[in-house]
């Protein structure tokens, strides 16, 4: 069950939900077919509930959004990259810890 506060993300939205966000934004690019990141997606959708007002955290689907997989370099998914001020400040590639990306988030 996705939580409410997990954002999806476009190529057409991006640059201003996540490049221009006034807070940081934690990105999970994704897709339906992936094992690993449907495993992940429960634990998305915790930090989102968690962090919500702190930090943005949501979802692109590679499949839909091509272009923006492109631009980042996506060659393997799940890939979560942590934006903040529009930069790129963290990169995990695979299927990271919780602990892991808590400790992301709690350092921007």
């Amino acid at each position: 069950m996705a939580s409410e506060h997990t954002k999806h993300f476009s190529d057409a939205d991006f640059e201003t939900e996540v490049l221009k966000s006034g807070t940081p934004v934690l990105v999970d690019f994704w897709a339906q077919w992936c094992q690993p990141c449907l495993r992940l997606g429960p634990t998305i959708d915790k930090l989102a509930s968690e962090y919500d007002g702190k930090v943005k955290i949501g979802k692109v689907d590679t499949d839909a959004n091509h272009a923006t997989a492109l631009k980042y370099n996506i060659n393997a998914i799940p890939t979560l990259i942590l934006f903040k001020n529009g930069e790129i400040a963290r990169k995990f590639v695979g299927l990271p810890k919780e602990a892991d990306l808590r400790t992301a988030l709690d350092a921007v």
